[in-house]
């Protein structure tokens, strides 16, 4: 994983992985059958990882939850990988590095995609009842892009120095904004 949160499937070897994992190449091979294979079942376990943890950050939430409740329970997941550094952070990047591009076979996790973005929609369509459902789903895309973003630039290395507190101080805002967007009245 922090092979490819670092340099994407494209950066790393399989030698390289089996190296940092203490596992040898046959064996990878035998089981995977290729290194693509090999990287794609990483990158779509750390997606389920995340995904879960977005999903029950959210799931709790009902229409009467503020904008800002929403945008503090789906960023929840990001912010603590960032607090915490490490393996969690290795992991978000590694999410976030493959959103760009995704893997082929990433559709078996439409339905977790489909259920979190239900679960999003109950409150932004209760809360922004004037905006059709299209339009939020963009605005959830482009909340969840944001939050990709952070993890693979520079400023996302400036929020891993700080505590859970100040991260999300200062993500939240940024993320309701996203999803409250803007609407230009005559």
């Amino acid at each position: 994983m922090e092979l490819l949160s670092q340099r994407g499937q494209e950066g790393v070897t399989l030698r390289e992985i089996t190296e940092n994992a203490g596992a040898n190449v046959a064996a990878v091979s035998y089981h995977f059958g290729s290194l693509k294979t090999l990287c794609d079942s990483a990158v779509e376990h750390a997606l389920e990882r995340y995904l879960d943890a977005q999903f029950q950050a959210v799931a709790h939430l009902d229409p009467t939850s503020t904008l800002e409740e929403l945008a503090a329970a789906f960023a929840r997941p990001m912010v603590l990988a960032f607090a915490a550094g490490g393996q969690d952070l290795v992991v978000m990047r590694t999410v976030a590095r493959a959103g760009i591009d995704p893997p082929q076979g990433w559709e078996r996790l439409n339905g977790k995609f489909e259920e979190g973005r239900r679960t999003v929609l109950r409150v932004l369509s209760a809360q922004l009842p004037e905006v059709d459902e299209e339009e939020l789903v963009f605005r959830t895309r482009c909340a969840a892009g944001m939050l990709n973003w952070l993890a693979l630039a520079p400023i996302g290395t400036e929020l891993a120095t700080r505590p859970v507190e100040q991260i999300e101080r200062l993500l939240n805002p940024v993320v309701a904004g996203a999803f409250h967007g803007y609407s230009h009245t005559g």
